[in-house]
């Protein structure tokens, strides 16, 4: 048995455990925060540790979040103890928490770490690393290998971008009719107007429909479709990104790796998130020429597109074909006690 920490703020993380799990050889138990799912074989679903006060919340600075006045984060670790005492797991996967890594590990159990881009340098996030006995890059080593993971390369695996949508037949788009003055880099995926896809994540957003509505103001020949807070959600969006010509994401990894997956162009804008780790990933977008990159919302959004559709991004330079296989692969071993890279 493997048991699994996801963290419930957004759902990359638990996008990203279904992915990998379905390539492990044994049973999974989920322990998270989020309703139960019927992929995995159990599911742990622990007390919320962020309705309560936050007193003392990092404790001299050595961990992220142990507040001394939140009955949820302790029952809430509690759970994970009890668990770990009745089952007796061969190995735990965070996805994240350094809090969690820290117990799961005081207590005897193998771990190991999803890593995250950005900044990593604070002490919570060095005894987190030190701690795990393998960490999973979900992005290729070959394009970003931040300073905390070089300095523990001996236990990185660099899986590639990892996308539920990876492995699916895609679904083949209208097709195109090309003007004479059209080149493969700027030759739109169908016939009719040009199409863009803003594609919102769960993980919150500090764009409003204001922001929407400037931005199609300033594109009349381009068609938008929204999909997400602003817009309708969907459960698969492989057809969209599949069928446009642009897409509008933050630089979350399951959102990079999903148009990775449908290799369409992009237009990356990060979010405000924790240790820069969007900024960091769109930094390597913007340096490898794989997306179109801006730090804020745009005002000259007619410009920007025309930019991206002049990208011919190479999208295999992600890997995110058999990244999920390959992470498994790096698990599998950790839980058999070999670090495999």
């Amino acid at each position: 048995m493997i048991g699994w920490y996801v963290h419930h703020q957004g759902r990359g993380h638990l996008h990203r455990a279904r992915a990998i799990t379905a390539h492990l050889d044994e049973d999974v138990t989920v322990l998270s925060t989020l309703p139960r799912e019927d992929w995995a074989a159990d599911w742990l679903e622990l007390p919320r540790d962020d309705v309560e006060g936050r007193t003392d919340a990092s404790p001299g600075g050595r961990l992220h979040y142990a507040p001394v006045d939140n009955l949820g984060h302790t029952e809430r670790l509690a759970a994970i103890a009890s668990w770990v005492t009745r089952v007796r797991p061969r190995l735990v996967v965070v996805d994240v928490s350094v809090e969690v890594t820290v117990l799961v590990r005081t207590l005897g159990i193998p771990v190991v770490v999803m890593a995250m881009p950005g900044d990593r340098d604070d002490a919570p996030h060095e005894l987190g690393h030190d701690l795990a006995r393998a960490i999973v890059a979900p992005w290729p080593g070959e394009l970003y290998q931040p300073g905390y993971l070089r300095r523990r390369a001996d236990k990185v695996t660099y899986a590639g971008g990892i996308s539920r949508h990876a492995g699916r037949p895609l679904p083949a788009p209208p097709t195109a009719t090309a003007s004479p003055a059209t080149t493969a880099a700027t030759a739109p995926r169908h016939d009719g107007p040009r199409r863009v896809l803003l594609l919102g994540g769960a993980g919150g957003s500090r764009l409003g429909p204001a922001d929407l509505d400037a931005a199609r103001a300033a594109t009349p020949g381009w068609q938008w479709t929204v999909a997400g807070p602003l817009g309708e959600w969907h459960a698969d969006v492989l057809p969209l990104l599949v069928s446009t010509d642009v897409a509008v994401i933050a630089a979350g990894q399951n959102s990079v790796a999903d148009v990775a997956v449908a290799g369409c162009r992009a237009v990356v804008v990060a979010e405000d998130r924790p240790f820069d780790e969007q900024r960091a990933t769109a930094g390597v977008l913007a340096q490898h020429g794989l997306a179109v990159v801006r730090e804020a919302w745009p005002t000259d959004w007619a410009a920007v597109l025309d930019e991206a559709m002049a990208l011919d991004p190479a999208w295999e330079r992600w890997r995110a074909d058999g990244a999920a296989a390959r992470a498994a692969q790096a698990i599998q071993a950790a839980a058999d006690g070999v670090v495999a890279r």
